[in-house]
């Protein structure tokens, strides 16, 4: 059952994706919506990392995470290298977590 699930996703994302391409040129776009495109994108994305890093099977982790995560943008926004920024955000939330916060 489960493939059959997996399948299914698959061949939906294929399928919209393939859609994008074959329609692009089909579709006139007001003005507007060409510029909300790439803002919409970003906002999904930024979504999908807030709540990746703030909630785990529905139910907010607690402020060791999201902690990590905040170590790890600030040493991002000042250009640190990326091992720097894993290591950093890691590195938070372990502490933290062995010091006895969730």
């Amino acid at each position: 059952m489960l493939i059959v699930v997996i399948a299914a996703l698959a061949l939906g994302t294929y399928a919209t994706r393939l859609g994008g391409v074959l329609l692009r040129e089909r579709l006139d776009l007001p003005e507007w919506a060409l510029r909300l495109l790439p803002v919409a994108a970003a906002t999904l994305l930024a979504a999908l990392a807030a709540t990746a890093a703030l909630t785990e099977a529905g139910r907010f982790v607690g402020p060791a995470r999201p902690a990590g995560v905040l170590v790890g943008l600030l040493l991002a926004w000042r250009r640190a290298s990326f091992v720097l920024v894993v290591l950093g955000a890691a590195g938070t939330t372990a502490g933290l977590r062995l010091l006895g916060v969730q």
